[in-house]
């Protein structure tokens, strides 16, 4: 799946130029892609379906399912309904959990993203950034791709414990545990932030299919290509993902990148 355009979205005193990318592909390995992409303005996600669980691709869908009943197309949203609906895909997912003979069988996804919000007359519009489990959103500024998001992971908590460093967490064999994640709890616990929506801002959002493969400074190398030169047309969605499998694909690869111009 590969998705390329642009949107308008008019705010109160300025226009949101808005350009994005996306794509998800299974990779070399998984027979099932667990992954789900939704760039639908005024929201672009990534939702990783947990592997070894029940339903991976359902729960993945299920949210992506949700956002587009809450959160209307093409205008601006609120921080009240992007959370809504992160609490209305938590629902929604661990009702897909069924009872089996070995016991409950429970479904989960990991969900990352970013929406363009409304925050109200004293604070004006923002990208707010949203995080549970370990897919990430990145910030990319003058040639300086930043990761916003934290890991809900058991190695990220043993590289904040200073147990272990960054690039031992990398090759740890405890890297896939995820500590959060939409289904695994009655109540979700969503990192969020808010950056002002003013000027120009680029967005990366992705699953650990990407991060897995390539590292931040070959990310980066990526988003900073002329496209024009590009023979085959590709967008940079399109380019890490091919990367990424070239590298080997061991895990489902999913990518939005999002451009935004506020003027």
């Amino acid at each position: 799946m590969t998705l390329n355009q642009q949107s308008t979205i008019e705010l109160f005193t300025a226009t949101a130029r808005l350009r994005y990318s996306a794509r998800t592909d299974v990779g070399s390995v998984r027979k099932i892609n667990e992954d789900s992409i939704l760039a639908q303005s005024p929201v672009f996600l990534v939702a990783d379906g947990m592997g070894g669980h029940a339903q991976g691709d359902v729960a993945s869908q299920t949210v992506l399912r949700v956002f587009d009943e809450h959160i209307a197309r093409d205008l601006p949203s609120t921080p009240e309904r992007i959370l809504d609906a992160i609490h209305s895909s938590n629902d929604a997912v661990r009702d897909l959990s069924a009872v089996e003979d070995s016991g409950t069988a429970v479904s989960g996804t990991t969900l990352a993203g970013i929406a363009l919000v409304d925050a109200g007359d004293e604070v004006g519009y923002h990208w707010m950034a949203f995080n549970v489990g370990d897919s990430r959103v990145y910030t990319y500024t003058n040639g300086v791709l930043q990761q916003l998001s934290v890991d809900h992971s058991a190695v990220q908590e043993m590289v904040d414990a200073g147990l272990i460093s960054t690039a031992e967490a990398e090759k740890h064999p405890e890297r896939n545990v995820i500590t959060r994640a939409i289904g695994g709890d009655e109540f979700v616990d969503a990192d969020v932030w808010l950056l002002p929506a003013t000027g120009e801002s680029s967005f990366l959002i992705c699953s650990d299919g990407l991060t897995k493969e390539l590292d931040n400074a070959d990310i980066a190398r990526v988003l900073a290509l002329d496209l024009r030169l590009d023979a085959a047309g590709r967008t940079r969605a399109d380019i890490l993902v091919d990367e990424a499998i070239a590298r080997g694909g061991r895990d489902n690869v999913s990518v939005v990148y999002v451009e935004s111009t506020v003027v």
